[in-house]
């Protein structure tokens, strides 16, 4: 086989190979945890600090969202508009102390953890001091609260009962605000099911890799 001939067949493996890996199962879906979010007149902002770091101004609106996302650009946002007036209208202006409304919505039951049941959405007006964060104006009206690594937000009201922020995989569905989210949650032991080329996959490519061997083996017979 001549060195174009060569070069002709290695190729033709290299694009089976290609092809084997993208015909194989879909990579991890997102990770499953509560999302913090920033409302105003024009609707609502992926937030680009933890509530711990944000300290909100009286009449601000902030919501908390559970649901299961890759990044900020797929998270879906809490599914009740940022109204401070409505939220707030039964909590006074008081001296000293600043109102914050939150939206706290735990997702649907395609996001939940495996054996959970998401609560209802709520709203909440929380009272507190003037340089209270975001994460003091929930635990004020939420508790009780759970923090994993890196102060990551893991649990509202108690929900849910365990896991933060774990990865999930599976078919992705539609949420009722549109948003598409993953239903098969990694194992039990927190490892994810989505992290790498399944069995199958790898068998694929040995295939085809054999194929490609004997293919060239067979050229240099018949040239010899």
């Amino acid at each position: 086989m001549s060195r174009a001939g060569r070069a002709t067949a290695l190729l033709v493996v290299l694009g089976a190979v290609l092809a084997v890996l993208g015909a194989g199962p879909a990579q991890a879906a997102g990770y499953r945890y509560w999302s913090f979010w920033e409302g105003s007149a024009s609707g609502w902002t992926y937030a680009t600090q933890g509530p711990s770091l944000v300290r909100p101004d009286d009449g601000s609106v902030q919501g908390f969202r559970f649901s299961v996302s890759a990044d900020s650009q797929d998270a879906s946002k809490p599914r009740r508009s940022p109204d401070f007036g409505k939220i707030c209208a039964d909590t006074p202006a008081r001296d000293g102390s600043k109102r914050v409304a939150l939206v706290i919505d735990p997702g649907t039951a395609a996001d939940a953890p495996a054996g959970e049941t998401p609560p209802a959405l709520r709203t909440a007006c929380a009272r507190v001091p003037r340089d209270a964060s975001s994460a003091d104006a929930l635990a004020s009206v939420a508790k009780p609260l759970r923090y994993g690594d890196a102060a990551l937000l893991c649990a509202i009201s108690g929900y849910p009962a365990t896991g933060c922020g774990e990865q999930v995989s599976g078919d992705r569905k539609k949420d009722s605000g549109g948003k598409p989210t993953a239903t098969a949650a990694s194992s039990g032991d927190g490892s994810s099911s989505g992290g790498g080329p399944s069995a199958g996959i790898l068998v694929g490519i040995g295939a085809v890799l054999l194929l490609g061997i004997a293919a060239v083996a067979q050229a240099r017979r018949r040239r010899g």
